[in-house]
């Protein structure tokens, strides 16, 4: 199973505590070069007073933000794999999945399920709301973009899934002997990650609800799938297509994408995901890979 994966590896809770530490440092050691970028750009005195939201914005170029934004997550997960295999003598297998070997096709069928969702709800929402869509589409950027967007999402959302629901997942299950509890507090803390984002100030804390929900919903098919692929395939397709496809002045992902969306937001909207796609999503991965059992693989006992 899953998370008995980290049964038959050094598990002790300092080297998890540890590894966290080392992860993050990593990952603040790949924000340095755009925090360089705008003290070059508006000085030291004015960039220790930029408001965190405004980051995005300060380089002026999107693309060259976006690259930078990115490069902290490919630091953070080169530290993620020193971590498991020099602290706990851990395979990527093993903190993947439960099977012989990682099932790519599950991690496609994921990518490709919550793209088409994706493509038909903006497309939708062009339609019934073209006044607040701008076609901003560039081609020359737009490349750059998709060049960047393809090489280093896969990285950003691999490292965020590999931390909580694969790390701490397996880290807590093995620390307190059941599934309900990593699965809640993975996702209470992947929502609580996400504070800092610049749609907090737009939309209010009530959005975290949102990202805890997402996180929970990320949990329950890794543990009701033995393993990650499919929360790999959808976190990467999720953030792929909407930085390609539409951006906001409001949105932490501020691109050269082909829309550009002007109007209020709404946080019921900002809903639409966790209300109808993700319980369509948890019906079709079910019937397609035949979950059962499903109060044992959610809530029982790490033995």
């Amino acid at each position: 199973m899953f998370i008995e994966n980290a049964l038959k590896i050094k598990n002790n809770l300092w080297r998890y505590a540890l590894g966290l530490f080392i992860i993050f440092i990593f990952t603040q050691l790949g924000a340095i070069p755009f925090i360089v970028a705008i003290f070059q750009k508006v000085g030291l005195e004015a960039a220790a007073n930029i408001n965190p939201s405004n980051m995005m914005t300060v380089l002026e170029n999107s693309n060259l933000t976006f690259f930078y934004l990115l490069l902290s997550f490919f630091i953070g997960f080169a530290g993620f794999l020193l971590v498991i295999k020099f602290l706990h003598n851990q395979p990527l297998k093993s903190v993947t999945t439960a099977r012989n070997s990682i099932d790519f096709n599950r991690v496609f069928t994921a990518f490709t399920s919550i793209s088409l969702l994706i493509v038909f709800n903006v497309l939708f929402s062009i339609y019934s709301s073209p006044d607040e869509y701008i076609f901003q589409f560039n081609l020359n950027d737009f490349l750059i973009l998709t060049l960047i967007a393809i090489i280093f999402i896969p990285v950003q959302t691999s490292l965020e899934e590999y931390v909580f629901r694969g790390y701490l997942m397996q880290g807590l299950g093995v620390f307190f002997k059941n599934k309900w509890f990593p699965l809640f507090v993975t996702s209470l803390g992947f929502g609580l990650l996400h504070l800092s984002n610049p749609e907090i100030e737009k939309l209010g804390n009530i959005i975290i609800i949102h990202y805890i929900i997402t996180g929970l919903f990320l949990g329950i098919i890794t543990l009701m799938d033995d393993g990650m692929e499919l929360a790999l395939g959808f976190h990467a397709g999720n953030n792929l297509l909407i930085s390609l496809l539409v951006t906001a002045d409001w949105t932490v992902f501020q691109t050269s994408s082909v829309f550009k969306y002007i109007g209020e937001p709404d946080i019921i909207n900002q809903m639409f995901y966790s209300l109808l796609f993700y319980p369509l999503l948890l019906f079709y991965f079910s019937k397609k890979y035949q979950w059962t059992n499903w109060k044992e693989k959610l809530t029982g006992k790490i033995s």
